[in-house]
């Protein structure tokens, strides 16, 4: 087993992981600190280090809210503990590899966390790479900055570095795959076979590095989860970046409220006080995400995507049935019919007429959740999937697209709600506390094997682990247009025609 390997920065050594033919280096350094005068600047090399760096345990969490705080379903869910050390100097990433030896080159499969630019990291528990890495691949997991850290915008970052004036999270990413790059055939990786995967914000960053032509030559292939999706109450949407003139606004709105006029001020702050301003300052000017500076980001990427000029790579794309339908935002007929106005315009009163047919059923399926919103929230994510599904230009590589509805078990009934096919494609089950049953565990390996075959041939096809064969998922086209639905009785395919309710979406949105 390889329990050491050389970096460009120096020599790393993990530990057996709970099964010991598999090796986890934890916390590798892949760029310098952030902190001081590399805060707001894109990602610096790591200073090299003598003799060999113990990577045993994962870094700190990226500046973000405490985790843990509160009861929802995410903090039931994984971010459940107030107590993980945090730190702005937090550019390192995870390997779990099942080689041997450095010359197998393994496939690679390169891992970005979602939590909407603004919370989440590598360690929460549903992502350990182990049962992926079982299945002979080598899992890469890399963190990020997040928020104010990660996406501010500001006039005096222009002056300072054009190249590079925002984005530092998106940055930090394509640092991590220039890494993986030079390093990975070191843990057994093969460079040349690499495949990048989100979700939600993850699977938006990923939309954002396929939309990056500098990251030609890269990856290959693509999973997406989770990120096409269209949110008519926000302009923070996971995939459409925010106009840069109105980001530098808030950036100088932002240090107003940090007390400060110039760039050296605000970097002299500490990063707790800068991290508590900056939760303040979201109730008033909403959170800082990508954000279109004509640099890194140059564009849409879901619309790039659609109009195929993105990178050509296969892709692999989905969501669960339910997302966002177990939260309520608007709880009056009022309040919809004004949210139907701004999204549908003068179609708004044909949207209120199919939303009729729709609410009884939706009440009945999840009782404490408002059907006044629940349908233009359903109306919205059926449009984030039509846009996954027709990408119009084969010659971007085939898309793959699924569709996770098991039922959830727990006494919250929540749903197949977003992110909780997590724990199904890392097979991560145990870890959880829903009272999943052996039903549960079948369907989660199946979707591991899809996943683990993709990574390895661009192709979710193949065996599953008792041999036999798993049920065939065709890429979708306009001619077969064939989705892959996880349900609670295992994978079937179905070929997926449009309702009159997504026929007028598709002409509507």
């Amino acid at each position: 087993m390889i329990r050491t390997a050389q970096t460009e920065y120096g020599m790393v050594q993990g530990l057996p992981a709970a099964d010991p033919r598999i090796t986890a280096f934890k916390g590798i350094p892949f760029a310098a600190p952030t902190s001081g005068e590399n805060r707001w600047r894109a990602p610096q090399p790591a200073e090299k280090w003598e003799g060999i760096r113990q990577c045993y345990g994962f870094g700190p969490l990226s500046m973000q809210p405490v985790p843990g705080l509160g009861d929802n379903v995410y903090t039931r869910e994984w971010h459940v503990d107030p107590e993980t050390p945090m730190s702005e100097d937090s550019l390192q990433l995870n390997v779990w590899t099942p080689a041997r030896t450095a010359e197998e080159k393994l496939p690679v499969f390169v891992w970005f966390f979602g939590g909407g630019y603004q919370c989440g990291y590598p360690s929460e528990m549903e992502f350990d790479g182990e049962r992926i890495a079982r299945r002979g691949i080598v899992v890469v997991s890399v963190n990020y900055r997040l928020g104010c850290f990660g996406f501010l915008a500001h006039p005096a970052l222009i002056k300072e570095a054009s190249e590079a004036p925002t984005n530092f999270g998106l940055l930090d990413q394509q640092a991590g795959l220039f890494w993986v790059q030079k390093n990975i055939a070191a843990f057994g990786g093969d460079p040349e076979n690499v495949t990048i995967g989100g979700q939600s914000a993850g699977g938006g960053s990923v939309l954002h590095q396929l939309a990056n032509r500098k990251n030609q030559g890269l990856f290959s292939k693509a999973l997406i989860m989770s990120a096409f999706i269209v949110d008519p109450y926000s302009d923070h949407n996971f995939s459409r970046p925010f106009p840069f003139e109105k980001a530098q606004e808030n950036g100088e709105a932002f240090f107003h409220m940090l007390g400060v006029a110039t760039l050296e001020e605000a970097r002299q702050l500490d990063a707790e006080f800068v991290q508590h301003t900056y939760e303040k300052f979201m109730n008033e000017y909403g959170p800082m995400v990508p954000t279109q500076d004509e640099v890194f980001v140059d564009c849409n990427p879901i619309q790039a995507y659609m109009e195929g000029k993105t990178l050509p790579v296969t892709v692999m794309a989905g969501n669960t049935e339910d997302e966002f339908l177990n939260s309520l935002v608007v709880a009056k007929d009022e309040t919809l019919e004004e949210k139907a106005e701004a999204v549908f315009g003068s179609r708004a009163k044909e949207f209120l007429s199919f939303r009729e047919a729709h609410v009884e059923r939706e009440m009945r399926h999840y009782g404490t959740v408002s059907g006044i919103e629940l349908s233009i929230k359903k109306a919205c994510l059926t449009r984030g999937e039509i846009s996954a599904e027709q990408s119009p230009e084969p010659s971007l590589g085939l898309c793959y697209y699924y569709r996770f509805a098991p039922d959830m078990p727990g006494w919250d009934h929540a749903g197949t709600f977003h992110s909780s096919d997590l724990w199904f494609f890392f097979e991560t089950l145990a870890k959880c506390w829903r009272p999943f049953t052996g039903r549960h565990y079948d369907l989660a390996r199946q979707m591991c094997n899809y996943l683990c075959n993709f990574i390895r041939t661009g192709d979710p096809n193949g065996c599953d682990q008792d041999g036999s064969f798993l049920p065939r998922w065709d890429a979708f086209t306009k001619e077969h247009p064939e989705e892959m639905q996880f349900l609670g009785t295992g994978a079937a395919a179905r070929e997926k025609a449009p309702t009159e309710f997504e026929k007028f979406l598709m002409e509507s949105l």
